[in-house]
């Protein structure tokens, strides 16, 4: 999920942020990411399928966890303050990164469900 996050971000600042402006840019960013995850998430949850739906929430909690953990640590790293990391889940601001976390703690539950 890192490797789609990244190229999915790259995409983003190098090609159509200059057009769009920063706000525009990040929302259509967000709903690609949750794109991508939906097709890997899919592919992993029917590859490794959970044993249970108790398995596949926990599947998402754990994914979650390590998700905001390195989203954090690694923009506190990069020199980040904490208003700069929390900016993006500003819904009141038009900031709807909050949906990716949600998706990822939800999405192996719900492939559970549709693929079994």
């Amino acid at each position: 999920m890192l490797l789609l996050a990244i190229i999915n971000g790259t995409l983003r600042d190098l090609g159509y942020k200059k057009y769009l402006g920063d706000l525009t840019a990040h929302q259509i960013s967000t709903v690609t990411l949750i794109t991508l995850f939906a097709f890997y998430i899919g592919y992993i949850i029917n590859r490794f399928p959970p044993t249970s739906s108790t398995q596949a929430i926990f599947i998402g909690i754990i994914w979650v966890l390590f998700t905001l953990c390195f989203e954090f640590c690694f923009g506190r790293y990069r020199g980040n303050s904490w208003s700069v990391l929390f900016a993006d889940y500003n819904l009141m601001k038009g900031r709807i990164w909050v949906l990716i976390p949600l998706w990822i703690l939800i999405a192996p539950y719900v492939f559970y469900k549709i693929l079994s």
